[in-house]
């Protein structure tokens, strides 16, 4: 009978603690930080804290501040605004560091609310006598990750007694100084820092996947800058379970292990009937092992976080493109060997151990001051588990904080980082060398494959494998990745700026428009020069046609007529426009006369009827007749 998915799969998730390694316990080490009261006199001294798993611990430094217990919601799970607390400090006054007691909600949920309120800090009092633990943050789910990923203050787990003491000298009236001290936090021993990130490729486990792979894109600048300078040492793990051996023919084991139950990770879904299975995440976190070890040999182990980031980019769970082909896609972008990656791998279904994943299960195994890598994802700073925001900032801060003081490399001191990793194999992404035009693009976050803007031309498509140019212009930029051909000094081109642009062979060739356009012979497909008297010749391109004796060819009536014809017709066509253009000139002479005839008589009609009769336009003329009378 099989296990129900449920209970089998909380089995599997403490497989490890209980079973890993049969004759050792699972260890976890609580990584703490120094805690030293300045002031009163009678409190001073230091004290161990616990660094909680959330916010932004300042590594390699340190903080002082004065502490305030609330004597309201002094557990913190609910707002200080509510009560009008603010822990703002006043300009010239050290920051607050707000004491909080254990219990009743998540300590993120605290130290959100009090970071809300202003404080700088948190120290967490434990409720109960016991060695410190690590103050983690709850399982993420959508309502509690929208405080956890905007927690940026640190914040410490103090033990009872401690607690207790520093709320006596508060409510006595004194105030307390302390000083919060990360230089320590991190072993700092030389001039090279080694660091490991226990990671997944499984992109549908939500907010923590999302998280995870945000921090890979965002790091990968810095991580590749301090690869290929020498100054660190970067080795990526996976964490993998085994089933017991009473369950490795049960239909779980054999949907969510490989090599017959020796190595597993949980359904990606958490539901065995639809998506992926858990033997497909633990096959593509193997790739991903053999992408480094076989990058690593050609001396460029930082090809690693180019690889996650296209995979998680080009091969995502919900597009159903997380597969071997999809990857192989990447890898070969990249310029590694895809047989190599494969021979890495070896065989999933052999009844034997894998030795890469064999490692890496030995290798879960806390060694030294490193406690069991249990949590996913766990970063490891030279040694020391990292706590706090898995955030590029906050890590950089505490992988430069592993360097022996006076040895920090450059991009530890500035916030500019400059990646170029298009210098190398175009950074895998797609290019075209005829018309020199790339998709790779150089950011602060390391190089990003997309489609270019040229001379106003849009390319679409993954900037990966393929990009095509888009819209009006297209033609311009090598000819739209049509054919085109020059010959005896006329060039042919397929490209058509029309409809969103489209290839298609020009008149006098015919094909795809893409990869060829054949030349048309219209002679010999009797496509031209089919009257009696034509003789065709076929020219690239085109076609030449003539006719016999002193006939002339006309291409548009594709006939032969006689040249002699076309003389006279030509000579009789001459007479005409000349005689026409006589006769027009004739009659605007013509016209002109009568015009001026007519203007002329007009003239002479008003002089004469002046004499005899007055023009309205005249004074009339005074009469002298009676006056010889008088």
């Amino acid at each position: 009978m099989e296990l129900r998915r449920p209970g089998f799969s909380l089995f599997l998730g403490f497989l490890y603690v209980y079973l890993m390694v049969p004759n050792s316990l699972a260890r976890f080490v609580v990584e703490n930080n120094s805690l030293r009261v300045t002031s009163p006199e009678k409190i001073k001294g230091t004290h161990d804290s616990a660094i909680g798993n959330f916010g932004i611990p300042q590594y390699g430094g340190s903080m002082a501040g004065t502490v305030a217990y609330p004597k309201d919601n002094s557990k913190g799970c609910k707002e200080f605004d509510d009560f009008g607390i603010s822990f703002k400090s006043k300009p010239g006054a050290l920051p607050t560091f707000v004491l909080l007691d254990r219990g009743d909600c998540f300590f993120a949920l605290k130290v959100w609310n009090a970071q809300k309120a202003g404080a700088s800090a948190v120290l967490v009092a434990d409720d109960i006598e016991e060695p410190l633990i690590t103050m983690d943050s709850p399982e993420e789910d959508g309502s509690s990750a929208k405080y956890i990923e905007n927690i940026t203050i640190p914040s410490a787990l103090i033990e009872k007694s401690f607690g207790e003491t520093l709320k006596k000298a508060i409510a006595s009236g004194e105030m307390v100084d302390v000083n919060l001290d990360w230089r320590e936090a991190v072993p700092h021993p030389d001039d090279r820092v080694e660091y490991e990130l226990w990671t997944n490729s499984n992109d549908e486990c939500g907010v923590k996947c999302d998280m995870l792979m945000e921090f890979v894109k965002d790091f990968r600048g810095p991580a590749q800058i301090l690869e290929k300078g020498g100054y660190t040492q970067f080795t990526p793990h996976y964490i993998t379970w085994y089933c017991p051996q009473a369950f490795t023919l049960s239909r779980q084991c054999k949907s969510q292990c490989i090599n017959h139950g020796r190595y597993c990770a949980p359904d990606p879904e958490q539901d065995f009937s639809t998506g992926y299975e858990g033997k497909d995440v633990v096959l593509e976190n193997l790739r991903q092992l053999c992408v480094y070890r076989v990058a690593n040999g050609s001396k460029r182990p930082w090809i690693w976080w180019d690889y996650v980031t296209d995979f998680q980019i080009r091969c995502p769970m919900k597009e159903k493109k997380y597969n071997k082909e999809c990857a192989d896609g990447v890898i070969r972008a990249l310029g590694l060997d895809v047989k190599k990656v494969g021979n890495c791998m070896g065989d999933p279904n052999a009844d034997s151990e894998n030795s890469v994943l064999k490692e890496e299960q030995d290798a879960q195994i806390g060694k030294g001051s490193r406690g069991d890598v249990t949590i996913l994802p766990t970063l490891v700073v030279n040694n020391r588990q990292y706590r706090g925001k898995l955030e590029k900032g906050a890590v950089l801060k505490a992988i430069c904080a592993g360097f022996e003081e006076t040895t920090e490399p450059g991009v530890c001191l500035s916030g500019d980082v400059e990646t170029n990793d298009c210098l190398d194999n175009n950074g895998g992404c797609w290019q075209d060398k005829t018309a020199n035009i790339t998709a790779c693009k150089d950011t602060f976050r390391g190089r990003v494959c997309e489609c270019p803007l040229v001379d106003g031309v849009q390319f679409k498509g993954d900037g990966y494998s393929h990009c095509e140019v888009s819209g009006p212009g297209r033609c311009k930029i090598n000819n739209g990745g049509c054919w085109h051909k020059s010959r005896n000094g006329h060039t042919f081109s397929a490209c058509l700026d029309i409809d969103g642009g489209k290839c298609q062979c020009p008149a006098g060739f015919k094909g795809d428009g893409v990869r060829s356009c054949e030349d048309i012979d219209e002679c010999k497909e009797k496509k031209a020069c089919q009257c009696p008297e034509c003789s065709c010749k076929n020219t690239w391109g085109s076609y030449d046609c003539t006719c016999s004796g002193d006939l002339l060819y006309m291409r548009d009536h594709d006939t032969c007529i006689s040249k002699r014809g076309t003389e006279v017709r030509s000579a009789w066509a001459a007479f005409w426009v000349i005689l026409i253009g006589l006769g027009m000139a004739a009659g605007g002479a013509y016209l002109v006369y009568k015009y001026r005839l007519r203007s002329y008589m007009d003239s002479e009609i008003r002089a004469i009827m002046a004499q005899y009769m007055p023009l309205d336009s005249r004074a009339e003329v005074p009469s002298h007749v009676n006056d010889n009378h008088a």
